[in-house]
C-alpha cells in the first residue's frame, strides 16, 4: 500500500475512533429512590440529579413513566460537559393506597440513550398513618383547617370557569404540604399549586371551579394533605344555565326577522 493510502487509512481510522469517544454521559446520583411512607392525597415529589461527566452536550428527548400516575419533569435545555441537571419524578397518591412501584426512563442522546429511574414507597391512608405514629409524632403532626369551607358563585354559564378562595390553616407544629383534590364530579382543581404552610399560619389557596351540568349544584371537594388528622371538605355551590344572556335577546336571536 503507497505511503500516501496509509496515511489517509489511519487518520480515517483515529477520526472514526475519536468520534466514537465523543459522547456526553449522564451520570445520576442514584437512580433509586425510597419515599418510604407516604400518606395518602399527598404528592411525593423527588429530584434524581444528574451531570454530564461525557465530552458532549446531552439533550433529553423524553421521559417517560410507567403509569399514568406519575408526572415526569426535567431539565430541557442542553447539558453541557461538566454541568448538572435533574428528572423530577411526581408520584399521585390519592386513592392509591398500598405499595408502589414506578419506573420512569430517560431518553437522550447521551451514551446511554435510555436510562431507567425507579421510585417506591408505601401510601398509607390516614387510619394507618395515624396508628404509625407515636403520640408525640401524632402530636408534632400538621393540622389542616379552612376557614369559611363553602363557595357560592351564584349563576354561571354551562362552560364558564370562575375561581375561589378559601383560607387554609395549618394549626399543627410542623409543615402541611397539600395534596390533590378530588370530588365525585372531576369539577374542581387548584389555580396555581399551593406551596406548603408553616405551622401556626394561614395562606390562601384559589381553586377553580368548572361545573358539567346545569342546575342548582352543591359539590363535595376534599382537600388531601400530610395531616394525620384527616383531609378536608369544601362545598361549592352554583346554579348553572344555559346562557346568562337576557331572555328577551335569545328570543330574538332565534326569530327570523323578514326583509324590508
Amino acid at each position: 500500500m503507497p505511503v500516501v493510502m496509509k496515511y489517509l487509512f489511519a487518520l480515517a481510522l483515529l477520526t472514526a475512533t475519536v468520534g466514537a469517544r465523543a459522547q456526553g454521559v449522564l451520570t445520576f446520583e442514584q437512580d433509586l429512590h425510597d419515599f418510604g411512607a407516604v400518606p395518602e392525597g399527598t404528592q411525593a415529589t423527588h429530584e434524581f440529579r444528574f451531570k454530564n461527566t461525557g465530552n458532549q452536550p446531552v439533550v433529553i428527548a423524553n421521559v417517560q413513566a410507567s403509569c399514568g400516575c406519575t408526572t415526569p419533569d426535567w431539565t430541557k435545555t442542553p447539558v453541557l460537559p461538566g454541568k448538572s441537571g435533574m428528572v423530577r419524578a411526581v408520584y399521585s397518591s390519592a386513592g392509591r393506597p398500598g405499595v408502589f412501584n414506578k419506573t420512569v426512563t430517560v431518553s437522550s442522546n447521551a451514551a446511554e440513550s435510555a436510562k431507567v429511574l425507579t421510585i417506591k414507597g408505601n401510601v398509607l391512608t390516614k387510619e394507618e398513618l395515624r396508628k404509625a405514629l407515636t403520640p408525640a409524632e401524632l402530636a408534632r403532626a400538621p393540622r389542616l383547617e379552612i376557614e369559611g369551607p363553602e363557595h357560592d358563585f351564584g349563576r354561571l354559564e354551562m362552560g364558564q370557569q370562575l375561581s375561589a378562595r378559601f383560607v387554609v390553616r395549618n394549626a399543627g407544629k410542623s409543615p402541611l404540604v397539600l395534596g390533590a383534590l378530588t370530588s365525585g364530579c372531576y369539577c374542581a382543581g387548584y389555580k396555581t399549586p399551593p406551596a406548603p404552610i408553616a405551622p401556626g399560619q394561614r395562606a390562601a389557596v384559589d381553586i377553580v371551579y368548572a361545573p358539567h351540568q346545569l342546575g342548582a349544584l352543591a359539590d363535595a371537594v376534599t382537600v388531601h394533605s400530610n395531616a394525620a388528622t384527616g383531609d378536608a371538605k369544601l362545598t361549592l355551590r352554583a346554579t348553572v344555565v344555559r346562557t346568562l344572556a337576557p331572555e328577551s335577546l335569545v328570543k330574538e336571536s332565534s326569530t327570523a326577522v323578514p326583509f324590508k
